[in-house]
């Protein structure tokens, strides 16, 4: 029993670490974890490993995190021996294998252990932390952000500035100014006697439209999805009539998950309701179950739609075709955010992203902190940026 006890207390530990690291890992994940160790019972180091690795581990890219963590947590919290005496850790190769060495390094807090550079005798003015830093972070890429970087930039998100795009309804109320409001001036002038009459006035209800997000959590598009969703997070905490819809081969509404009020929660319950994570794309699909099942529940009262996705389709082109045009009908805008435009050589050639530009009436794209910015400023404008105007792209094309 006692060993089952320290088991556990180093699960928690190990868990908070992969926290840390940028994998959503709950509480119930790490009972399934002991539980599975216990039904498997811990062989070699290696059987230890891919236990581990099938109950924590439900996304691809997280592999490489999991790897070092991995083998950097438990080497050093066996014995105090291996804590005092740390073994050379195997390393993969790739970019991505960096990236995830470097956020479980700042995890554990191994940066802090480094040695300081030494001093400088001539005078040095630190910058470090200066607005300069801030804007480095608001144009960096969300796929080559460490966990530090990701940490400071959901901060970021939830600190932004929500769009001002309240339209005028049919209903009127009171106002200061506006159309004279004869029954009410009626109603408060039979309070004197009819002796005075004071004008009563009324003007047009302004109401925030509703926002639906339909995003792409394919493979293709798994760097950008976790921001996404906590600015959507954000959106949805903020302000009323926020849907929200996931899709990579299937299509999963997840509104009611990101009503939760804490981020980590409500992306970790986005996590274990979508089964595709991280697989294929199916566009049209999507788009014909969200035209069938969803579309006069959320898209009343002039619906903007904003559509995430690189648009690399495989369905055909007919069904994509008929199902975008359906969607664009059916909204008052249609704004597609998609991370391929980060490159200065995109070019419009593939199939299914010709097929779908026709049919929005902006294309951004969504890949930093300060895209996240200026869509909160397409949404404040009434009128479509030529910048962005979808034409554009059919032309250079």
């Amino acid at each position: 029993m006692k060993a089952e006890n320290q088991l556990f207390d180093r699960l928690i530990a190990f868990a908070r670490l992969l926290r840390r690291a940028g994998i959503p890992v709950g509480p119930g994940a790490v009972i399934d974890a002991l539980s599975a160790v216990e039904i498997a019972g811990i062989g070699t180091r290696q059987d230890f490993y891919w236990t581990l690795h099938s109950v924590l581990i439900k996304r691809h890219e997280h592999h490489a995190v999991f790897y070092e963590a991995f083998h950097r947590f438990w080497r050093r919290d066996q014995v105090d021996r291996v804590l005092r005496e740390m073994l050379p850790v195997t390393r993969t190769e790739g970019v991505k294998s960096r990236v995830a060495q470097r956020r479980v390094e700042e995890a554990l807090g191994l940066q802090r252990r480094m040695p300081k550079p030494p001093k400088q005798k001539d005078t040095v003015f630190d910058m470090r932390g200066t607005i300069s830093d801030a804007e480095i972070l608001r144009r960096k890429d969300f796929a080559q952000m460490s966990a530090a970087e990701l940490e400071d930039a959901r901060r970021m998100i939830s600190a932004l500035r929500l769009p001002d795009d309240a339209v005028e309804t049919r209903r009127f109320a009171a106002s200061r100014r506006g159309r004279i409001d004869l029954a009410r001036t009626l109603r408060t002038s039979v309070r004197s006697g009819g002796d005075l009459i004071e004008l009563r006035f009324k003007a047009r209800r302004e109401k925030q439209p509703p926002v639906v997000a339909l995003v792409d959590i394919s493979g293709s598009m798994s760097d950008y999805s976790r921001p996404l969703l906590q600015f959507f997070h954000m959106l949805t905490m903020k302000r009323s009539r926020v849907s929200t819809f996931l899709f990579g081969t299937r299509l999963t509404n997840v509104t009611r998950a990101l009503k939760t009020r804490d981020p980590d929660d409500a992306l970790a319950l986005c996590s274990q309701g979508v089964a595709d994570w991280a697989g294929g794309t199916r566009i049209a699909s999507a788009l014909e179950e969200f035209n069938k099942r969803w579309s006069r529940r959320v898209l009343s009262q002039g619906a903007t739609v904003l559509l995430v996705t690189d648009g690399l389709e495989r369905d055909g082109g007919g069904e994509l075709k008929r199902e975008i045009d359906r969607l664009h009908r059916s909204c008052r805008r249609l704004i597609w955010l998609n991370p391929l435009l980060r490159f200065d050589g995109f070019e419009a050639k593939a199939a299914g992203i010709r097929t779908m530009l026709p049919h929005v009436d902006e294309l951004r794209p969504v890949h930093d902190l300060s895209s996240l910015a200026s869509l909160c400023d397409a949404l404040t404008e009434t009128r479509a940026s030529r910048v962005h105007d979808p034409k554009h792209w059919l032309g250079a094309a």
